[in-house]
């Protein structure tokens, strides 16, 4: 046979060309039925779950912060990283971080300085207004005196039925509030004027005109009361009347005189002395006539006139000496208002600093592992590095001790999977550095908005920031390590899943494409997912082998082109999520 080959070339090429042609044909017909992988489907229980990376976080810690208001300040002293704080360190105040307090220190000098002047000034301010308090009160007992001893002699000297019609008439009374004084004393002071909260007489009520009285009219006997009026008008009258029954007796005697005289009974010389005696009585009578009718002319009004204005002038003092005390104390309660508030800011000032003194020096309150920086610069990365010689602002984070006993892991979860990620549900951690060792842990925490850090770094990538707390405790567990959650979602008991990836949409349609033999294409209806496995509800058996890669020849031009279905297909079923990253 081989040599019949030989003598015939032609025909062993031929048949060579033929060989060739049928083994391609063999081998494009193989890749059009099997199109990669296939994987035959499976009946059974399927976890769904959301897988995520995160990172060992503990539940709870202590940051130390530092307290130092204003410029930051140096670390001098700080302990190792790493550093396991005990109960005896806590028992014996052991120093974890020092900061750099000189400059505080100096200032403080300088503030003691300015709080003694302060002080000084505050007791002055103090003193002024008790001596001003004081002296108000003796100002205006003495002008309430002097107005009432001016009411006392008025009323001497007019009686108190005509003062008081006086008084009555000219409306003569205290025009200032008298609890004026004793509202500013109190320190009842209206917020919006400064000044007392009682109803104060008008300032033209001070300079108000006085009418003129005619008191001539009240110069009566019937009408004066028991005065020095009424006694001197008295006294004036019954001079009168004693002048007058004088005259008549004198002139009587005359006339007797004179019948004696006219008879020859008696001489020249006693007739001219009798009649001298009745000149004199008339003369006297005339004289008390005259002193009754200037009394009462001129200086009954006179002395009425200046008691009354006696009186009217020590009720104007009496006002005045009142507005003049409400004013000087509250000028001297504004003064000593106004060293205590300086006072006020002065010491807490002063206090404030020493306790940021105090506040350089940080001792052991917790114990716990020390860890350089605070939860959020170590999630996020901070600017400078915790270290000797570092500056540090006020309330940043110097170190952290967690709390080893309740660890968790604090990881990122996609808004796709965030709707089913819910506060209670199961998680399996595998820690990197630890794989063969797995985890339980529960979530506990579920972020409500999009990180805020991530959502700035990358707008079109929403995360919402979620909690997982790890049961347990393991000495190996430290915070910062790498780990892998697999949130349980839900378990499906018995149900038919393929690959995701088996799963392609064509036309609006989910399908799977079936291996062996002629390429088949099958409507299916699906259902739950996780990263690994889709639920087949509808269209597809257990063991049945379906392509985990839809066939090259179904493409064209990056473009899906339609495929004949297998008969008996299944109604369109919605599209299935994307896998989770």
């Amino acid at each position: 046979m081989k040599s019949w080959l030989f003598r015939h070339p032609r025909f062993s090429l031929a048949l060579l060309g033929l060989l060739a042609v049928a083994a391609w044909y063999f081998t494009r017909s193989s890749r059009s039925n099997t199109g990669g992988v296939a994987f035959a489907a499976r009946r059974g229980p399927l976890d769904i779950t959301v897988i995520n990376g995160g990172s060992v976080e503990a539940l709870e810690f202590q940051e130390v912060r530092s307290e130092v208001r204003g410029e930051p300040v140096k670390i001098l002293k700080i302990v190792d990283e790493g550093y396991s704080v005990t109960e005896e360190d806590i028992r014996t105040n052991k120093v974890l971080v020092e900061l750099d307090s000189s400059k505080m220190k100096q200032n403080l000098v300088n503030q003691d300085i300015t709080f003694q002047t302060t002080m000084a000034g505050l007791t002055e301010a103090q003193q002024g207004f008790e001596i001003q308090l004081n002296q108000n009160r003796v100002d205006v007992r003495s002008a309430e005196q002097e107005a009432k001893f001016a009411y006392m002699d008025l009323e001497k000297f007019l009686g108190d039925r005509i003062t008081k019609q006086l008084i009555d008439m000219l409306d003569l009374r205290e025009q200032s509030d008298t609890n004026a004084l004793a509202a500013a004393e109190a320190g009842e002071i209206h917020p919006q004027t400064n000044l007392p909260s009682t109803n104060l007489a008008p300032i033209a009520a001070i300079s108000r005109p006085r009418p003129n009285v005619n008191f001539s009219k009240y110069a009566r006997i019937d009408l004066l009361g028991d005065g020095v009026a009424k006694q001197e008008l008295r006294k004036r009258e019954d001079d009168l009347l004693v002048s007058v029954t004088e005259v008549n007796q004198a002139k009587t005697k005359l006339e007797g005189t004179q019948r004696l005289y006219a008879k020859g009974f008696i001489t020249k010389n006693e007739f001219e002395n009798d009649q001298t005696s009745s000149d004199k009585a008339r003369l006297k009578q005339e004289s008390s006539e005259t002193a009754r009718d200037l009394y009462i002319k001129y200086e009954f009004p006179k002395q009425a006139e200046e008691l009354l204005s006696k009186y009217d002038k020590a009720l104007r003092a009496l006002e005045r000496i009142r507005k003049e005390a409400v004013s000087k104390l509250a000028q001297a309660r504004a003064k000593m208002r106004s060293a205590e508030q300086r006072y006020r800011i002065e010491k807490e000032n002063r206090d404030e600093l020493i306790v940021h003194i105090n506040n350089c020096v940080i001792t052991s309150k917790k114990t716990g592992l020390v860890v350089y920086g605070g939860q959020e610069q170590r999630w996020y990365g901070g600017n400078e590095p915790i270290r000797v010689g570092s500056q540090v602002y006020e309330r940043q984070a110097i170190i952290t001790i967690p709390d080893t006993t309740r660890m968790g892991v604090k990881l990122n979860v996609h808004e796709s999977h965030i709707k089913k990620v819910k506060k209670g549900l199961k998680v399996r951690i595998t820690v990197d550095a630890f794989p063969d060792d797995r985890l339980e842990g529960e979530m506990v925490k579920v972020g409500i908005l999009p990180d805020s850090q991530n959502r700035w770094m990358n707008p079109d990538m929403k995360l919402y920031q979620c909690t997982v707390s790890i049961q347990g405790t393991r000495d190996w567990l430290k915070p910062g390590m790498s780990a892998k959650t697999e949130i349980l979602i839900k378990q499906l008991p018995d149900v038919i899943y393929v690959p995701i990836q088996a799963v392609a949409a064509r036309a609006g349609r989910q399908v799977v494409y079936l291996a062996g033999g002629k390429l088949r294409e099958r409507e299916v209806k699906v259902g739950e997912f996780n990263d690994e496995f889709i639920e087949i509800k509808e269209g597809l058996q257990a063991g049945e082998l379906v392509l985990l890669r839809a066939p090259e020849s179904e493409k064209k031009g990056g473009e899906e082109k339609k495929s004949t279905p297998e008969s008996g297909s299944h109604k369109t079923a919605p599209s299935p999520a994307p896998a989770a990253h």
